[in-house]
Formats: C-alpha cells, structure tokens, sequence
C-alpha cells in the first residue's frame, strides 16, 4: 500500500493565524488577482461552469462586479456561442460589429432579432449595404401589424444623428447630450456603418470602474467545452462569438484526452487563454501546465453537489490539494483556481492563502436572481435548484442534448451519477452576495496584514484545530435572532 505521510485537510480544519497589521481599512486591501496568464480580475470570485448557475445573466454579474463567469456546455453549440454573443454586447464603448436588418425585412424579423440578442435597436441596411435608418424597440414596441416592412415604420438616417469613426467617448457623450438621442451609428465616408455607441453604453462604463473588460470595453467571458470529437467546434464557435478563454471541463482533468484537448487549442486558437482541470495533484498541475495550459481548477470531490469521492473513493481534501497544486502552479507562472468547497468569504480568504489565485463558486451563486431556473416555493420560503454536473439528470439533459431524445431506462441504468440535484435558499441579486463575499475577504487580508492576494501566500500561516474548534468558529450559548 502506498500511503502518504501527511494529513489531508480542508477548509474547517484550519483557522488563519492573526497577524500585525498596518492596514488602516480594508477598502485600502487590493484584491486583484488574475484568471489566467493573461486575464486579469479585480475581484478573485469566478462564477462555476454548472447549468444551474452560469449563463449570459450571470456572466454578466459576474463581469461587472469584477470577476468573470463561465458558460457551461450543457446545450447546444449554437446556443453557448448566443450567450457568449450577449456577454460581448451588452455593454462596450464602441460596438464594432452591430447587428443589421435589411429595409426589406418584416417587422415579425426584427422585433423576433431583438429579443434573441436583447439589444435595442438595428442598423437597417439597403440593398447595397449602405445605412438608411434604425430600427428600435421603441419604434415596434406597440405595432400590430407584424408583415409590414422595416423600412416603413424605421427611423429614416435624414433622422438620425450619427458620427465619424473614431471619435472619442467624451465626443460622442457630448453629441448625445446636445441632441438628446440614445445611439450614436458610426458611418464610413461610403455610407457604411461602422459602429454603434449608445448612451446606456456610457453610463455602464461608468457605473462599474472595476468591471473585468476586454480592450474593446467588453465584458470579459469564458466557455467551457469538453473533450470529446465536436469539442473543437463547440470551442471555435464561442471563439468566434468573442470568448476571452475557454476552461476545458471535465471531472479527471489529468487524463490524456484533456491533456491532448488543451494542445489542440493551444496549437490551433494561439491567441485564446486555455484554463484546464480539474486536477488535485502537483503532477496533474505540471502535467497541463506542460502542454500550454494557462490556468488549472484544482478540486476533486469538494463541490456541495458532488459525490466523486463517496462514489469512486478518489479524492485530496481541498486546502491540501490547493496548497500542494499552488506551489507547482506559482512556479509555472499559471494561475491556480480553486474549484469546489467554497461556503463562505472566510473559505476564500483560506484558498488564497493556500495559493490559489482564485476560487470558483457554484452553490453560492446559484441561489440568486441571475442563475437559470425559477424560483420555487417551499414551507413559505423560497429557493432554487442546484444540481452537480454528474448528477442523474444532468447526464439525462446531456443525452438529450447530444440527440438522443429517447433515453431508454436502460440507458438510464448504466449512469453513475456523481452529483446530485438539491436546493439553495433564494439570495436576491448576485451582486449583493459578491459584494458580501469580497468584504470579507478583504477583512481577511487585513487581519493578516496584507495589502495584495500575493502578499498573503507569503504571510499566511495555518493552524490545525479540533471538532470543538469547529464549534468555537460559529456563534455558540446564544439564540441568534
């Protein structure tokens, strides 16, 4: 039998140990840290790639408040490229690529055009290409007759006010303001549209100066895909909708097929982040950072949802697997993210005093308004459904998805489910709880005396403590009211 010496331990088991701090407030204490190589976040919090907790709502909570989500891959290809497409353009300076409509088309295609991509208004385009007007919500908001043309009820470009290519933001917020329109088109010298800048646009940029963005001013966003033959094209199609990384997501990350899926992407889409996992090894660390990867999930049974370990027996407790993977991580210069476990802003505080650069969170987020499903009702309370990505009817959900419409029971008798599908308390909008999450976090760094993420893997220390420890930790010989 080969056995380790150490102990395995996970986020209860420790406390951090207090140091002398010269922090004089924690608004002082920076929580910058990065994603991948060539990501950077302001705020360590990355939202989990489960179809019960990211899609473009959540992506783009998540982008705004500093961190960045990642769209699960448990639908068709067609439809995780659109939510990518709707991170990318709900906010930016310039919309550089803005969706057109042809004069001819019917109203039924336009408003049907704006309610799949949730913008509010579309170029409108002649025969040859050029700008003739723009078509709006407003503009079709109350039309009944849904055949007649767009060209009929458009706002005409004599109308319009449009601008030059490029011109500046406070030029164009100063155009805005003096004719008291919402959209700026930007035309070439052809007639051709270029650009689109809108007021809201503006505002947003403004409203959140810590959002994570691309350098067109876009919401930064990742897709997961997974490893199987039509992975690459699930990948190139999100790619193209303007994904900034792709996270390689299955549940063995240190396997040849994730190993060989992350050259492949590497080798063929060069200028895209590839993060890979997940893994719970110093060697599964190496053995992707060796291929190309530029960011590693570490975390192997951990999740609230999961049973891998109870099932399969396999599993590293996740403060040792994070400090252990960290080490090969900061010496390859890729990012460690810490996947699973994560109950509250002291469980983060600990990961990245473990090593990590960023923690991953699914259970915490799935119960707030941006996460997919309804809300339901139960005992007079609310809630909403989280479920493991091995859970029985996830894997029931992905045959569908792969085609097979007909899932047999005995097909059913086959699955080893490795989650399962529970329910969280309703939180509201994501943005309170990350708000909440990273104010304690930047308690923890201060009671440590560090001002940066970086200067807490060099101060941290840890202590072991006992079940009665444990206890201790929370509020004890009191009703709390």
């Amino acid at each position: 039998m080969n056995l380790r010496p150490h102990v395995g331990l996970t986020f209860d088991d420790v406390l951090l140990v207090p140091k002398r701090s010269a922090i004089k407030s924690r608004s002082l204490v920076s929580t910058s840290t990065y994603f991948s190589r060539g990501i950077q976040i302001a705020v360590p919090i990355v939202s989990a790639n489960m179809d019960t907790v990211t899609e473009a709502p959540m992506a783009i909570a998540m982008a705004r408040a500093g961190g960045i989500g990642v769209i699960h891959r448990f639908m068709p290809i067609k439809k995780q490229a659109l939510q990518i497409s709707r991170v990318k353009r709900v906010e930016s300076f310039i919309v550089e690529d803005p969706l057109v409509i042809s004069a001819d088309a019917k109203v039924s295609d336009a408003r049907q055009m704006l309610e799949d991509t949730k913008v509010g208004g579309l170029g409108v385009l002649d025969s040859q290409a050029k700008l003739i007007g723009l078509i709006t919500t407003r503009d079709i908001l109350l039309e009944t007759n849904l055949n007649i043309l767009v060209k009929d009820v458009m706002t005409t470009l004599d109308r319009l006010v449009t601008a030059p290519v490029g011109i500046s933001m406070e030029e164009a917020r100063a155009q805005l303001h003096k004719r008291g329109v919402e959209k700026l088109p930007l035309v070439d010298e052809h007639g051709t549209l270029q650009g689109m800048i809108t007021t809201k646009d503006i505002i947003k940029l403004e409203k959140h100066p810590d959002a994570t963005k691309d350098e067109k001013g876009r919401l930064r966003v990742a897709a997961a895909v997974g490893v199987r033959d039509n992975d690459f094209e699930r990948a190139l199609a999100c790619v193209n909708a303007g994904a900034d990384a792709l996270v390689v997501d299955i549940a063995h990350g240190h396997s040849d097929m994730a190993i060989k899926m992350v050259q492949q992407l590497k080798r063929r889409l060069p200028d895209v982040d590839v993060i890979a996992g997940n893994v719970a090894t110093p060697e599964g660390v190496h053995d992707l950072a060796s291929v190309g990867a530029d960011g590693i999930k570490v975390g192997v049974g951990p999740g609230s949802t999961c049973v891998t370990r109870s099932v399969t027996g396999f599993g590293v407790p996740q403060l040792t697997a994070v400090s252990e993977c960290s080490k090969d991580g900061q010496a390859s210069g890729v990012p460690i993210l810490a996947d699973g476990g994560i109950r509250t802003s002291g469980d983060i505080v600990k990961a990245l005093g473990a090593g990590a650069s960023a923690v991953m969170v699914g259970s915490l987020l799935a119960g707030t308004d941006e996460s997919p499903g309804a809300v339901i009702v139960r005992g007079g309370r609310r809630y909403k459904i989280v479920r493991g990505m091995a859970s029985l009817t996830a894997n029931i959900h992905r045959r569908e998805i792969d085609g097979h419409t007909d899932v047999h029971p005995t097909d059913l008798e086959q699955v080893i489910p490795e989650g399962v599908e529970a329910i969280v308390p309703y939180r509201g909008g994501a943005k309170e709880t990350i708000i909440q999450l990273v104010g304690g976090l930047r308690s923890g760094l201060s009671y440590c005396g560090a001002n940066t993420i970086q200067s807490l893997w060099e101060s941290a220390e840890f202590i072991r403590i006992t079940p009665a420890g444990m206890i201790e930790n929370e509020h004890h010989d009191v009703q709390a009211v």
